[in-house]
């Protein structure tokens, strides 16, 4: 049986080589904000409500899309309808899941309001709080950006306080009638008094601060 043995001289050499060869440096990953940004959905009053809160800060679009929604927890949900946004549109995304969460049942419907709704209408949503003393409620607004396929999303979230009442106001937008703040239903209240106290007006403003420091 023979051995193929290697020169040491040669083998110290390679080892050597491969020490001081320099490591190639790693180009820092930094999110910058777009200046054109996608905004997926469908909804006109909710896309009003976007624009009339960001402003000029960003040039935004609209687009619906059919995508699929896992459950989860609202975070689980933002993030993974985010990813399949960003590999559908192919670039910068920003996706909104709206939450309404009674306290008495433990934050449920929550991220299932919009299915809830559909089945029970105002006065269902009403009637799951009936055997409750509790009809307090939290509106919760999650934004997930991603800058495109393969970028891990960035999350801002708003929570507005308030409680459960029977239906108030324009039924024209979601469960607004039933959503009281400070003795006004969501419905009841001027747009622009709304967007200064809202669920969506808080997560928008972490949005934004977040626009105004990466441009």
């Amino acid at each position: 049986m023979s051995l193929k043995l290697e020169s040491p001289n040669n083998s110290n050499t390679s080892n050597q080589k491969e020490k001081h060869k320099p490591k190639p440096k790693r180009k820092p990953t930094t999110t910058m904000a777009p200046k054109t940004l996608n905004f997926i959905t469908g909804n006109k009053n909710k896309l009003t409500e976007v624009k009339a809160i960001l402003g000029s800060i960003v040039d935004l679009q609209s687009q619906a899309l059919d995508l699929i929604e896992i459950q989860g927890t609202i975070e689980e949900i933002s993030l993974d309808k985010c990813r399949r946004a960003a590999e559908a549109i192919k670039g910068p995304v920003l996706v909104e899941d709206t939450c309404l969460c009674f306290n008495a049942l433990n934050e449920l419907p929550g991220p299932y309001i919009k299915w809830f709704l559909q089945s029970l209408g105002h006065d269902g949503l009403n009637a799951m709080l009936a055997g409750f003393p509790d009809k307090s409620a939290q509106a919760v607004c999650t934004f997930a950006y991603s800058e495109g396929p393969g970028h891990e999303p960035i999350i801002f979230q708003g929570r507005t306080d308030g409680k459960i009442v029977p239906a108030r106001g324009p039924a024209n937008f979601g469960w607004d009638p039933i959503f009281e703040y400070e003795s006004q239903t969501y419905a009841e209240m001027d747009k622009v008094a709304k967007n200064k106290i809202s669920h969506r007006f808080r997560a928008l403003e972490k949005l934004k601060a977040w626009l105004e420091e990466s441009s």
